[in-house]
This record gives structure tokens, C-alpha cells and sequence, in this order.
């Protein structure tokens, strides 16, 4: 499992910069972080023409400003030390300047906020999602990265193994007592009456069968003292992203970790296609997309594969 050993924060020069330095500050600390990328990109200043013909310089000016005003809400909130900052504040698109960074830097996770405002939707969070290719983390507003309690769907493909494999190497170094809870979300398939069985029987079926798909999964992850549970969730209503965002609530989960994609025959849920959904719905519960380093294509991209 690869480290996050470069990760970029997009700030926003709001109230919420603080939140997300500070989440900053527990994942370098958990995952050994050596450097993070502070960027802000401006869309634009809305300065008229005539004034930038005046001061030339200003843009240029109110990037500096924006660059201190940053540097000290790092000083202020990234307690962690040996992490070597780096700063982008510049003008220009955001998903553009974002994806540019990623690629040029090698980054291995973005962070970036979610406000849930009406003009605020998380459309750079939802586009993002689509294209990058690293990890990605969102964090909702007034959310608190914790680990005390976390969600990590699976449907025992190689990709849900990286996002458990992602969870026990975060919660062994955390200093929390964490609870990990690995959710697999089955079907009852249709036409199973033409075996002569009940949904009931059916269902036992379904999921004893997932219960062995999961010894063959985990066999060799090494969970050491952590505390594991295994959650089978049956979904009657074709929405397995409800399921799993009404499982987080009933376990009150600090943190839902999930791989890029995977689906096999015998479970519901198919991480890649359902990322997206999840990032749409989830307003209040930090999330982390876990995925290979380096692919090119983004979560849709994936869903088009299945």
C-alpha cells in the first residue's frame, strides 16, 4: 500500500481553510506525509479593466496578499512537524490548475472542501471526482477528520482490498481506539423462485456466500489488534449507496473509506460507478476515495469500463 507522501489541500481563503489545514495535519501525521501543496486557485479578482491598466501590478499584489494570509493559517493550524509546505496561489480555472499540479507533481491525495451552500454545491468536488488520478479526500463543512469509528464498503474486489488496506494502515498509526466496520451490500438475484427456494432461503444463501468471498478477501490483511467488525447488508431497494450512507449513521462513522471501483457476481454494491453517487450524497461525513496512483481515467471513466 503506497503512502500519501505528497498531498495537496485546495483552500478557498474562507472560514473552512482552518477545517481542512487541520485534517491536513492528521493524515501527514497517520500517513507520514514529506510534503503538502497549499493552493488556491482564483477563478478570477473581478478587478475592471480600466483600474488593472492603472496598477498593472495589483493582481499580481492581491496574490501575495492571498499567499500571506495562507502562510499564517498554516502557521496558526498545521501542527506537524518535519512536512515540507508549499504554497500556489495563482489566478486561472481550478479543475484545470488542480489536474495540472497532480500530474506535474506527482500528488498522491487532494483534499478538498465541501460547503453544502446553494451556490456552493461541490461542482469543482463532483468534476474532480471524474478526472483525478489519485486519492481523494472530501471533507464536508464542520466535519472533524477523526478515526474513531470508520465505514469501508466492499464488495472483495482488488480495489475495495486497497481502501481496507488504506483503513488498518491509517488506524494503526492512529491514537484513537478505532473501530473499522467493512460493509458488504447483497442482492437476492432475480429469478431465484425458478430454484424452487424462498426470498428467505435465498437470502441465507446469498449470504453465506458472502461471508466466504470475505475469508478469501482478508485472509492475508493483517489487522493486528484492531477492532473488526463485519456488516452484511441486504438491499431490497436497488440503492446500495443508501444503504451505505444509512449504515454510516446508524454507527455514527467519523470517516467512509472506499476503493475506486470493483464488482463482482455475487454482491450488489460496484465501488467506481457508486463513487460518485456517494460523493453527491454525502454532506456531513468525511470521505476518502482510495484508488491506484496514476490512472488516467476518473471515476465515471471507471463506471463506463463496468
Amino acid at each position: 500500500m503506497y503512502k500519501f507522501n505528497k498531498i495537496l489541500i485546495g483552500l478557498d481563503n474562507s472560514e473552512m481553510d482552518i477545517q481542512l489545514i487541520k485534517a491536513a495535519c492528521t493524515i501527514c501525521q497517520l500517513s507520514g506525509s514529506k510534503e503538502v501543496y497549499f493552493t488556491n486557485i482564483v477563478r478570477e479578482f473581478n478587478y475592471p479593466d480600466s483600474l488593472v491598466k492603472e496598477f498593472p501590478d495589483i493582481i499580481d499584489k492581491a496574490i501575495e496578499e492571498r499567499k500571506r494570509l495562507i502562510e499564517k493559517s498554516v502557521l496558526e493550524h498545521f501542527k506537524c512537524q518535519g512536512v515540507q509546505h508549499h504554497y500556489v496561489i495563482e489566478q486561472g480555472k481550478p479543475l484545470r490548475q488542480i489536474m495540472k499540479m497532480v500530474s506535474q507533481e506527482k500528488i498522491d491525495l487532494v483534499v478538498l472542501g465541501r460547503k453544502n451552500e446553494k451556490n456552493s454545491g461541490g461542482v469543482l468536488v463532483n468534476r474532480l471526482a471524474r478526472r483525478v488520478s489519485c486519492s481523494l479526500m472530501v471533507m464536508p463543512k464542520n466535519a472533524t477528520l477523526k478515526l474513531e469509528k470508520v465505514l469501508i464498503p466492499s464488495d472483495f474486489s482488488s480495489y475495495s482490498k486497497m481502501a481496507v488496506e488504506k483503513a488498518v494502515s491509517l488506524a494503526k498509526k492512529s491514537p484513537e481506539n478505532t473501530s473499522l466496520f467493512v460493509q458488504n451490500v447483497f442482492q437476492v438475484p432475480t429469478g431465484y423462485h425458478y430454484t424452487g427456494k424462498s426470498f428467505e432461503d435465498f437470502t441465507t444463501i446469498m449470504k453465506d456466500n458472502a461471508r466466504k468471498d470475505f475469508q478469501a478477501f482478508t485472509f492475508d490483511i493483517n489487522y493486528q489488534n484492531l477492532k473488526v467488525d463485519i456488516i452484511y447488508t441486504l438491499d431490497k431497494d436497488d440503492d446500495v449507496i443508501a444503504s451505505i450512507y444509512k449504515k454510516a449513521h446508524e454507527i455514527e462513522a467519523n470517516l467512509i473509506i472506499i476503493g475506486a471501483k470493483g464488482r463482482n457476481a455475487t454482491t450488489a454494491i460496484f465501488i467506481g460507478s457508486s463513487a460518485e453517487k456517494l460523493i453527491h450524497l454525502d454532506k456531513d461525513i468525511p470521505l476518502l476515495v482510495v484508488r491506484p496512483k496514476g490512472k488516467t481515467a476518473g471515476i465515471v471513466e471507471y463506471l463506463k469500463e463496468l
